[in-house]
């Protein structure tokens, strides 16, 4: 497969092969916590129930090569993954909805460990605006805009109610904000040059139910 580079000159990888990237990095993150030096593409084949060549192909995508009989070296193997993911650059974002589920990831400590440094909240509600979520402040979603020439954040994470979603992606991104981490049901609409990735709890509550339902029947 021929790899194309971006400005950075780093590899535009398939889709797939970029979601099973961090499992990855989990599994070999855990083996240097323990010290381990040394983890083989059949050894973490065992452990993710990812084929081994699937796994070797993914990693040769990084230029990363294991060793003949001795594997991937798990520092070295850390740290590349770290760094292809971007896991190891802050990358400042904001939260447009500060409910439950924006609340939780204002208050959400670990994804700084993934790069994602949440600087602030937005919401309409009176009663939330001007309070201290997780020790971040929660702004008027009508101040995005004038906040933003001050802070210049590339992330918007969007966990508003359905029916507000477009609004507040168009909100972000009049604001100067390049990227959309969408936690709605709402396939929000955006120029080609911003960036957007769903997350919908409620698709994956489908395919579970789904999936439970179809297992069902197959036991009767």
């Amino acid at each position: 497969m021929k790899i194309t580079k971006n400005n950075e000159n780093r590899a535009i990888l398939p889709e797939p092969t970029i979601r099973r990237l961090p499992w990855y990095l989990s599994y070999v993150r855990m083996l240097d916590h323990l010290h381990v030096e040394y983890v083989s593409s059949t050894q973490i084949s065992k452990e993710l129930n990812v084929q081994s060549s699937q796994i070797a192909k993914d990693l040769s995508l990084l230029n990363v090569k294991g060793k003949t009989r001795i594997g991937y070296e798990v520092s070295s193997l850390v740290a590349e993954l770290e760094d292809f993911l971007g896991f190891n650059r802050q990358h400042d974002a904001v939260v447009i909805g500060v409910g439950s589920l924006g609340t939780a990831l204002m208050q959400d400590r670990g994804l700084e460990h993934y790069g994602l440094n949440i600087v602030a909240g937005f919401d309409v509600r009176p009663e939330v605006i001007g309070q201290n979520l997780g020790g971040l402040p929660v702004f008027d979603i009508n101040d995005l805009l004038s906040w933003q020439r001050d802070h210049h954040v590339s992330i918007a994470i969007i966990t508003v109610p359905v029916d507000q979603a477009q609004d507040a992606a168009d909100r972000a991104i009049d604001s100067g904000v390049t990227a959309l981490w969408n936690f709605t049901p709402y396939r929000i609409k955006a120029p080609q040059d911003v960036v957007i990735a769903n997350t919908s709890i409620y698709a994956h509550l489908a395919i579970i139910y789904n999936r439970m339902q179809q297992t069902f029947i197959d036991r009767e």
